[in-house]
């Protein structure tokens, strides 16, 4: 048994060695973060905007959340954050206005959530127009009114703009941060040059250069 707690110890050890081996503290352009060719404009005013590009049913998407939710609420004043819902084809289109959907009816902040859990926790599928429709109706939420929002205008405008973002943004792959409409990184980025790492190590990573491109970009402002 104390053999055990031992190994459990020095395994710990290790992981928290290799994570502070694997953070990059000088990150450099090209390696842990990508520069826009073509940045694009953003309206944060003075702060510094950073922008989430994901997919609900991404199952990286849902390992990063809570360390993200976490990363923008210690930055306060610091940035302006959003979420851009991405589709890469036709049948990721349900979800964009699923999201947009929640945001108008004023439901993200109690939905959002669930959506990932549904999909990641209890293996729901909630990706077409109908599994969407039930997921909500089964959380009380109001059927005729859901849908009068998910079919609106309003809410298929946002979804093309998304993509269209996602366009611009170069975005090929989820989760993506962008910050101040110029810099991009993710974990897969980071990934990329440290190696084969546990994904907490990669989530480190690259919030510590995100915490670095936040500070550059409000230098620039």
């Amino acid at each position: 048994m104390r053999f055990l707690q031992h190994l459990v110890a020095a395994l710990s050890l290790s992981l928290l060695a290799l994570g502070a081996s694997a953070t990059p503290d000088k990150p450099q352009n090209g390696v842990d973060y990508r520069t826009l060719d073509k940045p694009q404009q953003t309206d944060s005013g003075k702060k510094v905007e950073v922008t989430e590009f994901f997919w609900y049913s991404c199952p990286h998407c849902n390992a990063l959340e809570h360390e993200l939710v976490a990363w923008v609420k210690k930055q306060g004043d610091n940035i302006v954050f959003k979420r851009v819902p991405v589709a890469f084809r036709n049948t990721m289109e349900p979800q964009q206005k699923l999201f947009y959907t929640l945001e108008a009816m004023g439901k993200f902040d109690e939905v959002h959530q669930k959506v990932f859990n549904a999909i990641h926790v209890e293996k729901r599928r909630v990706d077409t127009d109908a599994e969407i429709l039930d997921f909500i109706v089964k959380l009380g939420i109001d059927k005729q009114k859901f849908l009068d929002v998910y079919n609106s205008f309003g809410v298929q405008s946002k979804a093309k703009r998304a993509t269209q973002l996602m366009q611009a943004y170069q975005v090929d792959g989820v989760p993506v941060l962008a910050v101040d409409g110029r810099y991009l990184t993710s974990p897969s980025i980071v990934g990329a040059s440290l190696g084969n790492r546990p994904e907490p190590v990669l989530h480190q990573a690259t919030f510590q250069v995100m915490d670095w491109l936040v500070s550059k970009a409000k230098q620039g402002k």
